[in-house]
């Protein structure tokens, strides 16, 4: 079990999810994966981070024993699932990349992301803003799709798709999901520090101890 602050309640509950990533039709071995997920819950945590009351879901998915995480707020919910270095080198193999840069994409701890606006309003966010900080209490920017794209350009590559969109607006009900991309090793552990907008005020919040996926299928 991780470990958490004072003041953290632990939950535990049993909860089946099923995790849909169809936004992105190339991307169809992706959709199948997901769209297949079943998770159930390990544990609940109730974080008690000011302003904003977070609950965090962690989940395992039955076969794999891959991890997710999943933080829900009044009107707005996160979740990462760890994807295996093998499954990102297969999905932008599978796209006819150069493979200098598949292996470069597939040596990143990668996440799919899921973003929900469930608010009766538009709701923004910026992964701009966000910041992970590593076991030696660094804080560090994460890298975002646009960013990506540069680097892309600059290798003669047009491939604009997979990567979770880093500046959006939502209209209520709207969705977006891609990879969240960190230059961490196998199984590194950190904390990634979020925000979003709704109604013109920025919340923040925290999931502690977030987990890259093993090298291999544990």
């Amino acid at each position: 079990m991780p470990a958490v602050n004072p003041g953290t309640c632990y939950c535990p509950e049993k909860l089946g999810y099923r995790a849909v990533f169809g936004y992105y039709r190339y991307m169809s071995c992706f959709h199948a994966w997901l769209n297949g997920l079943k998770l159930t819950t390990l544990v609940g945590i109730c974080l008690q981070i000011a302003p904003v009351n977070a609950e965090v879901e962690i989940f395992t998915e039955g076969n794999s024993k891959l991890l997710a995480w999943k933080a829900q707020h009044p009107g707005f919910s996160l979740q990462l699932i760890q994807l295996l270095p093998d499954y990102v080198r297969a999905i932008y193999d599978a796209r006819g990349l150069p493979k200098d840069l598949v292996e470069l994409m597939a040596g990143y701890c990668v996440f799919g992301t899921i973003i929900k606006n469930e608010s009766g309003t538009d709701l923004a966010y910026r992964v701009a803003d966000w910041r992970y900080v590593t076991n030696d209490g660094q804080s560090h920017p994460v890298k975002t799709k646009t960013q990506w794209l540069e680097e892309w350009k600059k290798l003669g590559v047009a491939f604009r798709w997979s990567l979770l969109p880093d500046d959006q607006r939502f209209s209520p009900g709207d969705w977006s999901q891609g990879f969240t991309t960190l230059p961490l090793t196998p199984d590194t552990t950190f904390n990634l520090h979020y925000s979003w907008t709704m109604e013109g005020e920025t919340h923040e919040a925290t999931i502690e101890e977030l987990r890259c996926a093993p090298s291999a299928a544990p």
